[in-house]
């Protein structure tokens, strides 16, 4: 009967935190929050990409490596529109090179605005009233917008190069990097949401609850790219209301899913560290009780 009294304590343990998940995303409008956020993201969106590649495109010895993040960025973008999207967000960063020195500021400052509503949504999730410096938070939000997109392109660099390589192709080494690369695009989901999680929330984050959160939403993203090209080539509702212009909203759609598994990846890891201290001031109410 051990067994089965310790896996109903764990089952009855479980069901606790997820309806703690549940009250959290219900207070915390999770939805509604994902929609503002799609907002404010495809107002942002060529900016930020705008911002991106222009860096890349400053270091000539980066050039191998924005054409291949590009192709990523676009495949991930909005999967069975990506073409469309790519041709007119390709048009949109061209026109950069022709503006004014007070437009290609202007698009920075709206990039920066895309990163700062992630850190409002994020420590409202965590209710952090904790406020950085704005100094440090710009610091932060630039970092993001150049090592982040380039550490992408370096490992998309790398995996090329693994596996261009002679020897790669030789017995079982071609099927276990055919497999590693199969799986590059979840462990590069993982990683950004890992670090998403850790550094963006002004409270503090353990490492395993942002892991765990992690993992859930590397998971969620991989399967909503490949459900939502299932959906968008099975039933072409879209294509056939809008016609040309229904990348508008699968663009929306896609955008606010991605979010929607962002901040529900963001609610699981602030509820592992709630239930944790739910259950420690339980114990210490009975450790007082005579």
């Amino acid at each position: 009967m051990r067994p089965l009294n310790h896996f109903l304590h764990r089952l009855r343990a479980f069901w606790t935190w997820i309806k703690l998940l549940w009250q959290r995303i219900d207070e915390d409008a999770m939805t509604v929050l994902a929609g503002h956020l799609a907002y404010v993201s495809l107002l942002s969106l060529v900016p930020l990409i705008a911002v991106v590649f222009a860096l890349f495109t400053a270091f000539p010895m980066f050039s191998d490596v924005s054409v291949q993040l590009k192709n990523f960025a676009f495949h991930n973008l909005v999967p069975a529109a990506g073409t469309t999207v790519q041709n007119y967000l390709e048009q949109f960063v061209a026109n950069v090179s022709r503006m004014t020195a007070v437009g290609v500021g202007g698009l920075v400052v709206t990039a920066l605005l895309l990163m700062y509503s992630i850190d409002s949504a994020l420590n409202t999730i965590w209710r952090s009233k904790v406020k950085r410096p704005l100094v440090y938070s710009l610091a932060v939000y630039w970092m993001i917008l150049t090592l982040g997109p380039l550490l992408a392109g370096a490992s998309l660099a790398i995996s090329s190069y693994l596996l261009s390589l002679h020897w790669a192709t030789i017995g079982g080494l071609s099927v276990l990097i055919d497999m590693v690369l199969r799986i590059f695009p979840l462990l590069l989901s993982c990683l950004s949401f890992w670090l998403l999680y850790s550094l963006v929330p002004t409270a503090p984050v353990a490492g395993h609850d942002a892991l765990v959160g992690a993992i859930v939403g590397g998971i969620l993203f991989e399967l909503g790219k490949k459900g939502f090209t299932l959906y968008i080539t099975t039933f072409p509702s879209y294509q056939l209301i809008y016609g040309v212009l229904a990348v508008v909203p699968i663009l929306f759609l896609w955008v606010y899913w991605t979010w929607c598994i962002v901040l529900l990846g963001a609610e699981i890891t602030a509820t592992l560290a709630d239930y944790r201290r739910l259950k420690r001031e339980e114990q210490e109410r009975e450790n007082e009780d005579p």
